[in-house]
Formats: C-alpha cells, structure tokens, sequence
C-alpha cells in the first residue's frame, strides 16, 4: 500500500478525523487525554492512534512515563501538493485561502502546549533518499538554497560552532538583512542527528530548540523528524506552524519541498 493510500484511508474514518482535530486544537496529548474526548473503549482509541502512526499522520514521543501524541501535518500537505492542488481553479483556490486565512486568525491564540508548559512541535516524513543526503540537504548552502524559503546556510558543525540563514534574493529584495536566522550547534552526529538553537531575527524572540533526526526505513527510504520546541517564542510557533498569513507555509512547506527535491530532482515551486 503506498504512503497516499495509508494517508486516505486513516482520513476516511471520522474518528481519526476527529482525533487529528483534537491535536490540532492541542498537541502533545497522552491516550488518556484523547480517549477522555471520545465515546469509545481506551482499546479503540489506540487502534486508532495506531492507524494514523502508520500513515505518519501522528508522531509519538516519550516524557517520562508518558506517551505523548504529536500532529504531523506533512502527509496532509503532500496529498495537497500531488492530488488537490494541480486539479483546483484559480478562483476556487482564492475562497479556499480566504477560508484558511480566517480560520488562521480564529486559532491564532492556541499553541501546542504540553502538560509541563512546554510549546513542542514535531513534523516527520518519509523521504526516497539516504540518510547522508537528507543530512547534506539540510546542512549546506548548495541545497538549502534550493527547497523552502530558498536561504542558503553556514553551520560549523561542532559543539558550540555558529549557524546562520542567509537571506535569499528575494528577500533581500523585500529588505531583509543578510542575515535572518541564527544560532549555535550543540550537538552533531553526521547523518543522523542535529541539535541546535534557532532563534529568527526579524522575529525579536528569544533563541529556540531545533533537532533534525535521520533515520533508516527500509532500502533507500529514510525518515526525517524535525523537533521544534518553541517555548516562549510564540511568533515563531506561528511561522513554524504555517499560521502567519503571507509568511509561507511553515515546516509542513519546507519538508514537503525536500522531499519533493530529492526524489525529483526539481523543488515544488521550479
């Protein structure tokens, strides 16, 4: 069965629809938080959680004790990309901005918050591609500056050692300062994880947390896991989540055109 199908039939059931809907609203959830929102037996919920992990549409994460339950909103975006988009009217796709505009100003105030405060958000996809790759994709200024928002970055890949994001063209274009996005390694195991802080400048929020994990997922497919903890940083939150209107489409955007780069060789947006 390929990824698509698992996404549709996960979506079919209004159950799993309604669990997605519960994460949306808030992230981070134990099985006894969702299961406290649905008529149905604790077993059934998790066969359900169990469903949408398969389709990659929930993400899960241990503190402590406890399971937590995370939306992954990529594979909504990629069935966006391949089946919804190329068959919308212009004029159809303008209601449809319009709609998600205002609904992104009704949820502009909810955060993903966890039970001891913290704001994390988790995307995953699976990617045709190598653990090396991804690793090179996401580390050297020849790649970024071809996926996403299209800025090239330098990282000195140490404890310790500086990362920036460059302004693109066009964002120069709009005046951005050379550099937009900055931050520190703390921690660096080539092809597999990344740990650093991330803090945008045109933001004026503190640093955050950000962790890229690669890994192996049968012959020539690797799983990437972006972990973005956001705490205290509310604007940024927002842009991670796609949720500021005119900004781009967040992680969900970014990771959508990495995937489509290298499995195609072209970017969404060329």
């Amino acid at each position: 069965m390929s990824d698509d199908d698992l996404v549709f039939k996960a979506l079919a059931d209004p159950t799993r629809r309604f669990l997605l809907d519960l994460l949306f609203v808030r992230d981070g959830r134990t099985l006894g938080a969702l299961e406290a929102e649905v008529v149905m037996t604790r077993f059934g919920v998790a066969k359900h959680l169990r469903m949408l992990e398969n389709a990659g549409l929930v993400v899960t994460r241990r503190s402590g004790r406890e399971k937590l339950h995370f939306l992954n909103p990529v594979p909504i975006r990629l069935i966006h990309d391949r089946w919804i988009d190329k068959y919308t009217e212009r004029s159809a796709e303008a209601l449809a901005d319009l709609k998600k505009e205002l609904e992104q100003q009704a949820m502009a105030s909810i955060t993903d918050t966890i039970e001891d405060g913290a704001v994390i958000q988790v995307y995953q996809v699976y990617i045709k591609a190598t653990p090396q790759a991804i690793w090179d994709a996401i580390t050297t200024p020849e790649w970024t500056a071809k996926f996403g928002y299209q800025a090239p970055v330098e990282y000195d890949l140490r404890p310790g050692g500086p990362f920036r994001s460059m302004a693109s063209k066009a964002m120069k274009q709009h005046g951005a300062p050379d550099v937009v996005v900055d931050g520190e390694v703390i921690e660096a195991d080539p092809p597999r994880r990344l740990v650093q802080t991330w803090r945008a400048l045109f933001m004026g929020e503190d640093f955050t947390r950000l962790t890229y994990e690669i890994e192996d997922d049968g012959p020539g497919v690797s799983k990437l896991t972006v972990t973005h903890d956001v705490t205290g940083a509310p604007q940024t939150a927002a842009q991670g989540a796609g949720q500021i209107p005119g900004a781009g489409g967040g992680w969900n955007q970014i990771l959508s055109d990495l995937k489509t780069l290298l499995e195609t060789g072209q970017s969404l947006y060329h």
